[in-house]
């Protein structure tokens, strides 16, 4: 007979930001999951939908996501404090060291951030959509994106999308546009600050040191991603010690948001 597990709907105060979380309680395996720029815990929902009844499944969103934050101090928040933000978090979920953290995109450089400065204390990283450095497409979209006004949000939102969310499905190409419109202004300041921060970063090799890296890991990329190059991966893979890449056909940034059948191979991967 189907259990239905109790989901927590908490709020955590850590430093100067509030941090939203959700946690589907199971006695499963643990997994928390850390979102890309300007994407809130709905990004996840197809795999919570998936694997709820096997894992206890953490999800948050960070300031300037979702219903994450700022309580004072500047709008942009730091890489540093987006790392001590994700370990406040796994202490307020209580998770073990036998606990999965799956990222993408920007998600990623938060998560090897983590592990290079905590080590073991997850058991497994699985990365999806993460790079060294940006690519040309990508700083041409950052740019391009900054040079236009404020007040033009539609036109943001399919700037993006024409960069790298072509392989979308239409109705998320939709939400896109939507949550451009209805963003609040503080928040799509920071939204601009941190591509500007994307570009004039240096490598992440030379931020983070990947090397010390002591967790399993796991690098997803879709072969169609325009603003992550292969070469950039496989040399991403090749600075961390215990790494495994997966190039993974017929999808392109937001790999599962744009073909459901992927998450088969996250399966696969936590089933290891």
């Amino acid at each position: 007979m189907k259990t239905d597990f109790p989901l927590i709907k908490e709020v955590l105060h850590t430093g100067r930001f509030l941090i939203s979380y959700r946690i589907y309680e199971n006695k499963g395996p643990q997994i928390i999951f850390v979102n890309g720029v300007q994407q809130s815990m709905a990004m996840w929902l197809t795999f919570v939908a998936r694997f709820k009844r096997d894992y206890r499944i953490v999800l948050f969103d960070f300031p300037n996501q979702g219903k994450g934050k700022i309580l004072s101090g500047p709008s942009q928040v730091s890489l540093d404090e987006q790392v001590e933000i994700l370990a406040a978090m796994i202490d307020r979920a209580g998770l073990s060291r036998d606990a999965t953290l799956c990222a993408a995109s920007w998600g990623g450089v938060i998560a090897v951030a983590f592990a290079s400065k905590y080590s073991k204390r997850v058991k497994r990283l699985i990365l999806a959509s993460l790079g060294t450095k940006p690519n040309k497409r990508m700083v041409e979209t950052i740019k391009k994106g900054s040079g236009l006004h404020i007040s033009n949000r539609d036109q943001m939102a399919h700037t993006l999308i024409k960069s790298f969310g072509e392989s979308l499905p239409a109705k998320m190409k939709e939400n896109i546009v939507n949550q451009f419109r209805t963003m609040k202004e503080e928040n799509l300041q920071a939204f601009y600050e941190h591509g500007l921060f994307v570009i004039a970063s240096k490598q992440l090799s030379e931020i983070v040191d990947l090397g010390s890296i002591k967790e399993k890991t796991i690098l997803l990329n879709g072969e169609k991603d325009t603003i992550i190059d292969l070469d950039d991966v496989r040399f991403l893979a090749s600075q961390i010690p215990d790494c495994e890449l997966k190039i993974i056909k017929g999808v392109g940034h937001f790999l599962h948001m744009e073909n459901e059948k992927v998450l088969d191979i996250y399966a696969e991967i936590l089933r290891q």
